[in-house]
C-alpha cells in the first residue's frame, strides 16, 4: 500500500469541512508530545533559521497555523511525497493540492500566502532598479516566479531610459509546451507605459530552457514590432528547471 494510499484511509472525525487531520486529536489541551513537537520546531527555527531545518519540518510549520489541533507530520511528508521538495509543494496548483487527502481550503490558503511571500520579496530586489546592476537578482526574480509552473508563462520586463525596471507584466498564459504572444500587444503595452525597452521572459515546464523554433520566430517577431516604434528589445530569457537561457549571450539577438 502506498503513503498516500494509507493517508487517505485515515479516520475523518474532529473537523468539519474538507480539513480532514491525518490523527485526530481529542478536544482540549493538545497532548505534551504533539505541543512539545511544534515548540521545539519554533525554537529551532526561531534559532538556526530555515538552513537548520528540512523539507518536511519547514512545511510543518506552514501546516501548524492551518491545521491547529493534530501531528502535521504526515500529512507533510505526503505533501513532498506527491511534488517533491518544498518549493514544488508551495507552488503546486491548487486543484492539484486539493487532490491530496487532509488538504482544504485553509492550507491551500496558508500554502498560497508563502508564495506569494517569496514571489513579492524577490519582485521588490528587482522593481525600480537599474537592469545592469540587478542582473543577478532579476534572473532569481524570474526563477522564483516560473521555474515550477506546470505551463507555460509569458512575461515582459518594460525598462524606461535609464534601463530602470518600471513594469513587470504577464502577458500569457498557455499550456505545458505553447504560450500566445501577440507582438502588436507587447509594443502597445510599451508605448503606454512610456518605456523605452523590454525584455522578454518565459518558462519551459519540461525543464530544457533550449528554444524552439517558434520561440525564436516569435521573438524575432516583437523585435521587429519594437524597432518599428523605436524600442529596444534587451534579451529573452527562457527558465529551465535549474538553469535559463539568455538569446543575447546565445546570439539570437
Amino acid at each position: 500500500m502506498s503513503k498516500l494510499s494509507a493517508f487517505s484511509e485515515q479516520p475523518l472525525p474532529l473537523f468539519t469541512g474538507d480539513e480532514t487531520p491525518v490523527t485526530a486529536i481529542p478536544t482540549g489541551r493538545l497532548p505534551s508530545y504533539i505541543a512539545d513537537h511544534r515548540q521545539r520546531l519554533r525554537e529551532r527555527f526561531l534559532t538556526g533559521g530555515a538552513q537548520a531545518m528540512p523539507d518536511y519540518e519547514l512545511l510543518e510549520l506552514v501546516l501548524f497555523r492551518a491545521i491547529p489541533r493534530c501531528d502535521v507530520k504526515p500529512l507533510a511528508r505526503a505533501l513532498l511525497d506527491q511534488f517533491g521538495d518544498f518549493n514544488r509543494v508551495i507552488t503546486a496548483p491548487k486543484d492539484r493540492l486539493a487532490e491530496i487527502k487532509g488538504i482544504g481550503n485553509a492550507v491551500i490558503t496558508e500554502l498560497k500566502v508563502v508564495e506569494a511571500a517569496a514571489h513579492r520579496m524577490a519582485r521588490a530586489k528587482v522593481m525600480q532598479r537599474h537592469v545592469i546592476s540587478s542582473w543577478d537578482a532579476i534572473v532569481d526574480y524570474c526563477h522564483t516566479v516560473m521555474t515550477h509552473r506546470e505551463t507555460e508563462q509569458f512575461r515582459v520586463l518594460y525598462l524606461d531610459s535609464k534601463n530602470t525596471l518600471i513594469a513587470d507584466e504577464e502577458q500569457a498564459k498557455g499550456t505545458v509546451d505553447h504560450v500566445p504572444v501577440y507582438p502588436r500587444e507587447v509594443a502597445k503595452r510599451a508605448l503606454q507605459l512610456n518605456a523605452t525597452a523590454l525584455i522578454l521572459v518565459h518558462n519551459h515546464p519540461s525543464g530544457d530552457p533550449t528554444p524552439s523554433q517558434s520561440d525564436i520566430d516569435m521573438t524575432e517577431q516583437i523585435r521587429v514590432a519594437c524597432d518599428a516604434l523605436g524600442l529596444t528589445l534587451h534579451d529573452h530569457l527562457i527558465i529551465g528547471k535549474s538553469t535559463e537561457l539568455s538569446f543575447r549571450a546565445q546570439g539570437y539577438l
